[in-house]
């Protein structure tokens, strides 16, 4: 806890903060002190029982992932109340566990908009990496009735999971361009020089022009 606190940045801290994550690490420097920790589950514990969202970080790169329970991961995304926190949770620990397919059913169904993003992003691997057993029609349906109005964090789940399936999916491709250009969900997003668009038309559309050029 100490080797963080002499981390912190006030710097990182502020850029941090305009996306809800209330830390100043700079995630570089914390990423070499995971790699120096190494793997060590009890440690990752302890660190994500703090409740500081550094702490909490840096257990989610030194944890085993398969070691938890489907009912101590289920508690752990509740507890991760800062965006940056859920993202490595559902990336790094929950998408390596046996338990990912039941937690992505169960969170995807879920009441909570943040609990419910987990859910679409877990789908969204599916999409991407085992759609087999997904209804991509079906999906686009709830996309296409749901996003425009989502809270933030859920819209923005699902409208990568409706980029991925134009992407990865040609037969659906055309609708999601559709959905997308019709929604005009994140078509206004600031988006930096040389990166991506997260508007899906744009996102759709680059990548697979990628795609041809390999």
């Amino acid at each position: 806890m100490a080797e963080l606190a002499a981390l912190e940045d006030p710097k990182a801290r502020k850029v941090n903060e305009k996306h809800g994550d209330d830390h100043g690490v700079n995630l570089g420097k914390l990423r070499a002190l995971a790699k120096r920790l190494k793997t060590q589950q009890e440690l990752a514990r302890r660190l994500w029982e703090t409740d500081e969202t550094a702490a909490k970080l840096l257990a989610t790169l030194i944890c085993r992932p398969k070691t938890f329970e489907r009912d101590e991961l289920d508690a752990m995304l509740r507890a991760a109340r800062t965006p940056k926190v859920h993202d490595w949770l559902v990336n790094y620990v929950v998408k390596k566990s046996a338990h990912a397919e039941e937690l992505r059913l169960a969170w995807f169904a879920d009441s909570d908009p943040v609990v419910a993003s987990a859910g679409w992003a877990l789908t969204t691997e599916r999409v991407t990496k085992k759609p087999e057993g997904l209804d991509l029609a079906e999906l686009l349906d709830v996309i296409e009735a749901e996003m425009k109005d989502a809270p933030d964090r859920l819209q923005w789940a699902m409208n990568s999971c409706l980029a991925q399936i134009g992407i990865s999916h040609a037969e659906h491709r055309a609708r999601a361009l559709d959905i997308g250009e019709r929604l005009e969900v994140l078509k206004d997003y600031p988006t930096p020089p040389n990166c991506t668009s997260p508007f899906a038309p744009i996102w759709i559309t680059e990548m697979v022009r990628r795609q041809h050029d390999e």
